[in-house]
């Protein structure tokens, strides 16, 4: 991972929330060249937001789909990059060494590196290592739900 990154604590919005909530679809995994936002209706909604949150949800999508479709032992619904920690994001790569996902009603811990095309609407390029379930007693410390 990448020194010369700098560390960006994404905003919080309304707009967000519910962008988050719409696609939500939808042990070492890489793959090149990934497109797995083709959905132009979901591509509209993603130019809607700022670049760089842009960015973290089209990483956040396509590692959730790219789960889903490498293991079937999960069903992710939900990835969410700066639970344990903040991400560290440059022009078009995110790294979240402190991501969750949700999968079949469990949180577990998720880190993931993942690099975009320039309009951050495709990831080019995905790392990810799905980590231990996080026990429920930790849940709420760390704002996270059924």
């Amino acid at each position: 991972m990448s020194r010369h990154l700098q560390n960006v604590r994404k905003p919080k919005s309304y707009f967000l929330v519910r962008f988050s909530a719409a696609i939500t679809i939808a042990f070492i995994g890489s793959t090149p060249a990934a497109y797995a936002l083709k959905d132009e209706r979901l591509n509209g909604q993603l130019l809607k937001l700022d670049p760089a949150t842009r960015l973290e949800q089209t990483c956040d999508t396509e590692v959730m789909l790219r789960i889903n479709r490498e293991n079937r032992k999960f069903g992710v619904d939900k990835v969410i990059a700066y639970t344990f920690g903040d991400t560290t994001t440059s022009e078009n790569m995110v790294e979240a060494p402190g991501a969750v996902l949700r999968s079949r009603g469990q949180w577990y811990r998720l880190q993931y590196v993942c690099r975009t095309g320039p309009r951050h609407l495709d990831a080019h390029e995905l790392k990810y290592k799905i980590g231990p379930v996080v026990p429920r007693s930790k849940w709420k410390k760390y704002y996270l739900y059924d």
